[in-house]
């Protein structure tokens, strides 16, 4: 592999150094994601997915992730640092996800940034793969202010962070159940669509009305907000779409899909956002974050914004390619904690398929 008999550099700090190179590595999941960072610039981000390897199972099969994680790493890496135009000697650290994740594909890339971090004599920094969905955004608008909240959202995850100059990490709440992606591909599985069913819901949801059916809220009545206010509930809400759609079928009449998404939809959006907001302004934070693979929903985008608009909180959400699962996004946190000259993890940190969201490093 190019670039391994380069000389090292001693793996100490980096302060006072300018804009040095991150490669990170991302395989939580179904996605081999190689990105390269220099400061708060990407210079590529290459993806390879396995996700039609899952599709005829209807969920993401662990081991079969893990293969393919193995059969892409090589070339996907190879293929960032030629569109980069680097070297692999050219790289300063190396950071990769350590979790939350699966631990197999986990354990693949953490296997192939030791083996890097150890050839280049590099420092290697095992970091969070829920923080990394919102700290991604900076590639695209910016550095953070202070202080941000920051709404990730995906098939695991559906969680509130308060986040202090882009790494110290406060979880405010989180999902008790079903996170928002999980119950749509729930959903769309219920109403036969292909998986996963995220998009395909969305699609139908622009074409029906979202106030055709008005589905629960969870965790908004008054009873809940005390203990929950930042937490999240959508079994419930699964449960209301099935025993619907089911009085429909044992009474013989058609299924409005394209109605049922939009309201099914409409009823997540409005949970997530109006308790994003509701803590933005019980914190005094005016910038929120969107990110996560859920972030890409429409109704939620489009209802984030507005709600946002009206009460003055500045809303950055990614473009979609960043908020599906992606090296970049390790590579932007690695940089973020590179930048704060954090120590590196230790030579034998392990995976952590559930590493609490308030550590960003192993």
């Amino acid at each position: 592999m190019e670039g391994l008999s380069g000389e090292g550099i001693p793996a100490t700090s980096y302060a006072g150094r300018v804009a040095p190179l991150v490669l990170g590595l991302e395989t939580s999941c179904d996605e081999t994601g190689i990105g390269l960072v220099r400061g708060e610039e990407l210079l590529f981000d290459a993806v390879a997915s396995s996700v039609d390897e899952h599709a005829r199972f209807g969920g993401i099969i662990p081991e079969i992730a893990s293969r393919a994680h193995l059969e892409a790493m090589v070339p996907t890496l190879d293929r960032a640092l030629s569109e980069a135009g680097v070297r692999l000697a050219d790289v300063d650290a190396v950071a990769v996800t350590a979790g939350p994740g699966l631990v197999g594909p986990l354990t693949v890339g953490v296997a192939a940034a030791k083996a890097l971090a150890l050839a280049l004599d590099r420092p290697l920094y095992g970091v969070n793969h829920i923080i990394g969905h919102a700290v991604v955004d900076t590639l695209v608008h910016g550095p953070f202010p202070e202080r941000v909240m920051a709404l990730v959202v995906s098939g695991g995850h559906s969680s509130l962070l308060l986040i202090d100059d882009t790494v110290d990490v406060t979880e405010l709440g989180s999902t008790l159940d079903d996170a928002a992606g999980e119950t749509f591909d729930k959903i769309g599985r219920l109403l036969g669509l292909p998986y996963p069913g995220g998009p395909h819901i969305d699609r139908l949801a622009r074409e029906g009305d979202p106030e055709a059916v008005r589905f629960p809220r969870g965790l908004t009545a008054a009873k809940d907000q005390a203990a929950h206010a930042a937490d999240f509930s959508f079994s419930g809400l699964k449960t209301a779409v099935a025993r619907w759609v089911e009085a429909r079928q044992d009474a013989g009449e058609p299924i409005p899909l394209a109605d049922v998404a939009a309201s099914f939809s409409a009823a997540v959006a409005d949970v997530l956002t109006a308790k994003t907001i509701a803590a933005c302004q019980a914190h005094g934070v005016g910038t929120l974050v969107v990110g996560g693979g859920f972030s890409a929903n429409s109704q939620l985008r489009d209802m984030a914004a507005a709600r946002c608009a009206d009460v003055g909180i500045d809303l950055r959400v990614p473009p979609i390619r960043y908020c599906t699962d992606n090296g970049a996004m390790i590579a932007a946190l690695g940089a973020a904690v590179v930048a704060r000259d954090l120590p590196p993890s230790p030579p034998d940190f392990g995976v952590d398929s559930t590493m609490p969201l308030t550590q960003v490093l192993a």
